[in-house]
């Protein structure tokens, strides 16, 4: 009897999927039970303690107004990762359904939408987000919406090159030859399929959200203030940066700590889903 090729003792040999599912899920429980992690309210002041170090009654500081940055951070948790989950999301249905229907019935289908993609391209993400976000005003969907308009075209790039792989294996002819429509070969054999290199792409594409919803932040374009956000923090840290350094290194490395965890658990996943990777396994086992 031939046992799997992936077993999930075997997958978490990988080290980056460990780090960055440990680092991923501390940071998700964290933001979840932010009532309960926190040790002060997020908005409660203690001017007497402004600026204070880290201590034993202020874990990570405090800032200017004397709010305990440890509680902050743990809040501004939840609305980074709210923001991130929810453009990934949005964006890698819209990306996905775009990248299948162009792969797969190609010709002036598929010019037309790469086009469009190719449109969306040709403007700097960062900047498309600052403009969209500008005229929406600010606002946790508002900064959903300007990521999920610049992410989107990743996915429906990368899941099209696939279909074109794919429309052309047996299964998929075997399929149009019983008859199937193009719904259910799209859905029911071309998708499950196609999905390895997707949720790879979800998976680093939620660090980059991070990375955007904090540089809006920064530049004074994301959540207005007193709403606790890491890149609003960085931003405002940066005027006490002689007096008070760490409100700046709090918030970076909140920042750099979340998108290493995600983009080490992407590393990962596709360490294990490629498929090449799996045929070194099996070879390597025999």
């Amino acid at each position: 009897m031939k046992t799997p090729s992936f077993r999930l003792p075997k997958a978490f040999r990988n080290m980056s999927l460990v780090v960055g599912l440990l680092i991923v899920l501390a940071v998700s429980l964290c933001a979840i039970f932010a009532p309960l992690v926190s040790t002060h309210g997020v908005e409660q002041m203690d001017m007497r303690n402004r600026f204070s170090l880290p201590t034993a009654a202020h874990w990570l500081g405090t800032d200017n107004f004397g709010r305990d940055l440890w509680s902050r951070m743990v809040y501004g948790a939840r609305v980074s990762l709210a923001i991130a989950f929810i453009s990934v999301t949005i964006s890698a249905i819209i990306g996905t359904v775009v990248g299948l229907v162009a792969g797969y019935f190609g010709g002036w289908v598929d010019s037309l939408l790469m086009r469009i993609t190719d449109v969306f391209l040709g403007f700097p993400a960062i900047v498309l987000a600052l403009a969209i976000v500008a005229v929406l005003g600010p606002g946790l969907m508002n900064v959903a919406f300007a990521i999920i308009v610049v992410a989107w075209t990743e996915y429906a790039r990368v899941v099209r090159a696939t279909t074109l792989v794919l429309r052309e294996q047996n299964y998929v002819q075997a399929a149009k030859a019983l008859g199937a429509g193009p719904t259910r070969i799209i859905f029911r054999e071309i998708l499950p399929n196609a999905m390895g290199p997707i949720i790879v792409l979800a998976s680093l594409g939620l660090g980059t959200a991070i990375i955007s919803e904090s540089a809006l932040s920064f530049l004074g374009f994301g959540l207005p203030p007193p709403t606790p956000t890491w890149g609003w923090t960085l931003s405002y840290g940066t005027r006490f940066i002689r007096d008070a350094p760490w409100l700046s290194i709090v918030s970076g490395a909140a920042i750099m700590i979340t998108v290493l965890g995600f983009n080490l658990l992407g590393d990962g996943l596709r360490d294990i889903l490629d498929p090449r990777a799996l045929s070194r396994g099996k070879s390597g086992s025999k």
